[in-house]
């Protein structure tokens, strides 16, 4: 006599706003539709919301080779108090924002050890032409390793804030995250449609990856006391403007904060998915 069969559980392929359920037997490609868990709070002149459980903020650059004192930055005396700026609102807005449920993405420059997929423009604006000052890749008077190599010390997050497991990570090797990466990629795969920038620098990489996020067509807001520069105060007021005008909108920590202290605790996704 044949044991009686075992009736298959379906499973979860991929992520929770992006996953089909299925066996050996059956497959449904159907995209479970989960409630919006929806954040509002105030965007300057407007109010705005958004699904907390598609969104992600995405912390641009802050790493040691920039914040920390004996950094790339700091051994070549460029003043770092704009690039430091950022850690304090951002140490108490990621936790909250993370405890909430949403994503938590951390796009870092990470270059190649042997900086061969980096073209002539961007060793000389590094250096400003000049042989003496350090490079991209190249070891500072005070070794810390090569600068902002993946896997670095000056590639790390700076001390004051930390990746939690369920975080993603992106390396980029140039002002636009999204260009020759895996970004793209790693968001339409988590079913992320809304990006919030924060990070540094405001009028580089924040901004070119904000601006390509926008023609990608991804919902994206700045959120301007998390995000900060050492150019001049009006290279920031037209990037704001920027914003407002072509790519999205601008938000401040203040307002993401109390918003998301009114939210009622995340419901666990696993205790609705197919195991």
């Amino acid at each position: 006599m044949n044991p009686p069969s075992r009736q298959a559980t379906p499973h979860r392929f991929g992520a929770r706003h992006n996953a089909w359920q299925g066996d050996t037997q059956q497959v449904s490609l159907v995209r479970e539709a989960t409630p919006p868990r929806r954040l509002r709070f105030a965007a300057e002149d407007r109010a705005m919301e958004i699904d907390l459980g598609r969104s992600a903020i995405v912390v641009v650059d802050m790493q040691n080779d920039f914040c920390h004192p004996q950094g790339w930055f700091g051994q070549r005396g460029i003043d770092i108090t704009a690039c430091r700026r950022p850690i304090p609102t951002l140490s108490r807005l990621v936790p909250a924002w993370r405890a909430a449920g949403g994503r938590v993405l951390w796009l870092n420059w990470g270059i190649r050890a042997d900086r061969a997929n980096l073209p002539p423009t961007i060793h000389y604006k590094a250096t400003g032409g000049d042989p003496a000052v350090v490079g991209y890749g190249e070891v500072s008077p005070e070794d810390h390793g090569p600068s902002l190599v993946q896997g670095s010390w000056g590639a790390a997050l700076v001390d004051g804030l930390d990746a939690a497991p369920q975080d993603l990570l992106v390396h980029k090797h140039r002002l636009s995250g999204f260009f020759d990466s895996d970004l793209d990629g790693v968001l339409r795969a988590q079913g992320i449609t809304t990006l919030l920038f924060a990070g540094i620098n405001t009028d580089r990489c924040v901004y070119s990856t904000l601006q390509d996020a926008a023609f990608l067509g991804y919902d994206c807001l700045l959120v301007r006391d998390a995000c900060d520069t050492p150019s001049p105060a009006h290279v920031t007021d037209a990037i704001h403007f920027l914003v407002r005008l072509l790519h999205g909108f601008i938000t401040d920590s203040t307002a993401l904060a109390a918003a998301l202290d009114a939210l009622p605790p995340p419901i666990d996704p696993t205790m609705k998915d197919a195991s």
